[in-house]
């Protein structure tokens, strides 16, 4: 999709092997809640992406380039991007192992962040604001209890997404997806939806500065 001439896009990013779940309902109410035509989505699932980290991807991460050709094209979707949303069902209080792999995979040293004995980690996603859509099957009385959001929350929001340096953007849990009641249920996709939505529209555009590398 094409993108407007704030040079901004969002990039919504699902994993679920079904297209009639909730998780693709829900990126499918996001959509047109974000900024019109500056919108792309990646069905991980429908694109067939191989999230197993293979020994190409330890030399390239080793050796700081030459990464496989799959890993390269989503590097060049996320360089266009301004704003990620990860829209996925939460397992075992966690993602899915497919996202997960995107994210080993993709981002990595020499993109996403550079080390080096001198200076330690050096983040180079600043430019990007990443959200996330968590669909979780529990209801929102034993996340709280169990500590279930605060673990994922450390895991994504601080392990990985400040790691990279991305500015945290919102983070709207779908809780008991598969309560009994479509009400409900349709009721915490529309407050999620809204949440992530004025998140990226109300977040200043980004200059051509700010998007070059």
């Amino acid at each position: 999709m094409s993108t407007d001439d704030d040079n901004s896009l969002t990039l919504v990013v699902t994993a679920h092997p079904d297209p009639g779940s909730l998780t693709h309902h829900v990126a499918e109410r996001l959509v047109p809640a974000l900024r019109p035509g500056a919108v792309e989505v990646a069905d991980l699932h429908r694109e067939r992406f191989d999230p197993r980290f293979t020994p190409a991807d330890r030399r390239a991460y080793r050796e700081d380039g030459g990464h496989p050709p799959d890993v390269v094209r989503e590097h060049r979707r996320l360089d266009r991007a301004t704003d990620l949303v990860l829209v996925f069902p939460v397992y075992w209080w966690s993602m899915p192992a497919l996202l997960k792999g995107w994210i080993d995979r993709v981002f990595v040293n020499g993109w996403a962040f550079d080390v080096s004995a001198e200076s330690g980690v050096r983040p180079r996603l600043q430019r990007l604001t990443t959200h996330l859509l968590p669909v979780a099957g529990a209801d929102s009385g034993t996340y709280e209890r169990h500590g279930y959001e605060q673990a994922l929350r450390t895991q994504i929001e601080h392990g990985f997404v400040d790691y990279v340096g991305s500015r945290r953007g919102a983070t709207a849990f779908i809780h008991a997806s598969e309560q009994p009641s479509s009400a409900a249920t349709a009721a915490s996709v529309t407050r999620a939806v809204r949440a992530v939505g004025e998140a990226v529209r109300s977040r200043p555009a980004a200059s051509q500065a700010e998007t070059a590398h």
